[in-house]
C-alpha cells in the first residue's frame, strides 16, 4: 500500500468541516451535558451529566449498542464515511466519535482489525503524534473493557484542550508535580493509586523521532507499573487492563482493577479529571464518594513506598 501522510495544517480544518457535514447528515450524535466542578485533593474535577431525559435515554441505548459491539458488531470495519476525517498513515485513519460528549472528539483507528487488548505499537504513536502536532490535545487509550473501552477494535482517542472553560488545560495538572524523578519515569504524590508518570516533548512538529520517544516512554511506564507483554495468538497483549494519557508535555499510565463504581463507567478521561454520569443518581454517587475515591476504587492500590 502507498504510504499515506497527513499534510501539515489540514487536520483541524478537516475536523471542523466533517463535523458540520456529519451533524447535517445525522451521523454525529452529540450528547448534551451540564457540567459541575467538584473540588478534591487540589483537583477541580469536571463532572458532565446528561442534560435531558431524551438525551439520557439515547445515551443508554448507545451504551447497549457499544456493549454488544464488544463481541459482535465492529463499527470501524467498515467505518461510516460520514464520520471519516483523514488518512493519518497507511495503518490508521481519523474518525469523529459518533456519540461525543466533548466537541471535536477524534478516534485514531487501525485500518485492519487489532484487539484493544493488544499492546500499542510504534505505528500507533506515529498516528497519535501526527494528530498532536496539528492541535493541542489529550490523547488517551483505554486498554480493554475493564479500563472503559467500549469497542474491541484498537483505537486511540484525542480531544482538544482545554477540557473546561477556565483553569488549567487538564484538571489533573494541578497535582502533576512528580516527586523523586531522577530519571525519565516517576510518580505523582497527589495520585493515591498505582501509576507511572513521564515527561515528554511532542510539540509542535510531528516526527518519527517524537513518536519513538513516546513509544519508549510507554514501554518504560508499563515496566514501572509491573505490566508485561503476553503472547496471544502470536500477538503481544497486555497482562492487565490500564489507561494511558498523553499530552505534548507528559504521559501517565494507570493500571486498572475494574471498569465501574456503582454502575458508573470510568475511562481514561477520569484520570485527567473529567468524569461522565448519566443521571442525577450517578452524580450523587460521585458527590458522596468523592471523585478521587471513585478513581481509587477502579485503579490498583499503590505499591508500598509509591
Amino acid at each position: 500500500m502507498e504510504h499515506l501522510r497527513l499534510q501539515s495544517g489540514t487536520l483541524w480544518p478537516a475536523i471542523l468541516r466533517q463535523t458540520e457535514h456529519a451533524l447535517r447528515r445525522g451521523a454525529l450524535r452529540p450528547i448534551e451535558t451540564v457540567q459541575t466542578v467538584l473540588e478534591e485533593r487540589g483537583i477541580s474535577f469536571l463532572v458532565r451529566q446528561v442534560s435531558s431525559l431524551a438525551r439520557k435515554e439515547e445515551t443508554r441505548q448507545a451504551r447497549k449498542v457499544e456493549v454488544g459491539a464488544r463481541s459482535a458488531v465492529n463499527p470501524f470495519l467498515p467505518y461510516d464515511p460520514d464520520l471519516f476525517v483523514a488518512d493519518l498513515s497507511d495503518t490508521h485513519v481519523a474518525l469523529l466519535n459518533k456519540f461525543n460528549v466533548i466537541d471535536h472528539h477524534l478516534l485514531i483507528v487501525t485500518r485492519s482489525f487489532k484487539p484493544q487488548e493488544a499492546l500499542l505499537e510504534f505505528a500507533d504513536f506515529v498516528a497519535l503524534a501526527a494528530c498532536m502536532a496539528e492541535f493541542d490535545g489529550l490523547g488517551f487509550y483505554n486498554g480493554g473493557a475493564e479500563s472503559g473501552a467500549s469497542q474491541r477494535h484498537k483505537h486511540l482517542q484525542i480531544v482538544p484542550l482545554p477540557l473546561g472553560a477556565s483553569g488549567l488545560p487538564l484538571p489533573v495538572e494541578s497535582v502533576l508535580r512528580p516527586g523523586g524523578m531522577e530519571g525519565l519515569i516517576g510518580t505523582v504524590p497527589g495520585l493515591p493509586f498505582l501509576h507511572a508518570f513521564a515527561r515528554l516533548e511532542l510539540a509542535p512538529a510531528a516526527s518519527r523521532h517524537a513518536a519513538h520517544a513516546a513509544f519508549d516512554r510507554y514501554h518504560a511506564l508499563l515496566e514501572a507499573t509491573g505490566l508485561r507483554a503476553v503472547e496471544v495468538n502470536g500477538e503481544l497483549h497486555q497482562s492487565a487492563p490500564y489507561n494511558l494519557l498523553v499530552t505534548r508535555q507528559w504521559m501517565l499510565l494507570v493500571p486498572r482493577y475494574s471498569e465501574c463504581v456503582e454502575g458508573i463507567s470510568v475511562n481514561a478521561l477520569a484520570f485527567a479529571g473529567s468524569l461522565f454520569v448519566r443521571d442525577a443518581a450517578q452524580m450523587e454517587v460521585i458527590k458522596r464518594l468523592g471523585p478521587m475515591s471513585v478513581l481509587q476504587r477502579v485503579a490498583v492500590p499503590a505499591a508500598v513506598g509509591q
